[in-house]
């Protein structure tokens, strides 16, 4: 990124690329000669390079519009959070307060990070589950039995989205529920305990049963 400084240390404008024609001090600028400028030529006509600042996770934060501010040779970029996003679920207001109401009279729900993630681990169990599912019609339509490694992992995974759905609710603030999708590491930069809500019980002895 590039900002446009004026004389009076004020910048003007902040390019992500040049345009295709820049003005400055009445002479103008293509973007391909902008382009072929070193940083000391750009320097000379006021134009700084920007050190990006890092984005905030938006999963979890609402950040405010970037601000910039001059600092020696450079622009540098800050970016601050205006707010975490919502953990709980939330009536759905208009813009003067009332209630929202789906097609059937229902309320709408905004749902929170806790709900989504809830349901994330619902569809991940399901599908962790599902190819199992001719065993299960073959055990009703034959009566063949499923094999006992298959329903102590199913059990298992029933018992991994539980344990991970009453972390998700017992997530006190957003440290917190962050810190249930974040892998831990050894020194060796090498994972040490995986997320919280990552976290299942391998496949590896029933693998030859899915389908």
């Amino acid at each position: 990124m590039w900002a446009l400084v004026n004389n009076s240390n004020n910048i003007t404008n902040v390019y992500g690329e040049f345009p295709s024609k820049i003005t400055i001090n009445n002479r103008n600028y293509d973007k391909a000669e902008l382009n072929a400028m070193s940083d000391s030529e750009k320097l000379a006509i006021k134009i700084y390079p920007v050190t990006a600042a890092e984005e905030l996770n938006n999963k979890y934060y609402i950040s405010n519009d970037p601000t910039y501010a001059v600092s020696g040779d450079k622009v540098v970029e800050t970016i601050t959070k205006s707010a975490d996003r919502k953990l709980a679920d939330e009536d759905a207001k208009d813009e003067e307060g009332n209630q929202l109401l789906n097609p059937d009279g229902s309320k709408t729900i905004n749902y929170g990070l806790k709900t989504n993630a809830k349901n994330k681990a619902t569809t991940q169990a399901n599908g962790l589950l599902k190819d199992f599912d001719w065993l299960i019609q073959r055990k009703v339509t034959a009566d063949t039995a499923i094999p006992s490694a298959v329903v102590t992992y199913m059990a298992a995974i029933r018992t991994d989205h539980g344990n991970i759905c009453t972390a998700i609710d017992g997530a006190s603030d957003m440290a917190a529920f962050i810190a249930l999708h974040t892998d831990t590491f050894k020194g060796d930069g090498s994972v040490d305990v995986v997320a919280r809500v990552n976290r299942w019980t391998t496949d590896a002895n029933v693998k030859q049963h899915r389908r």
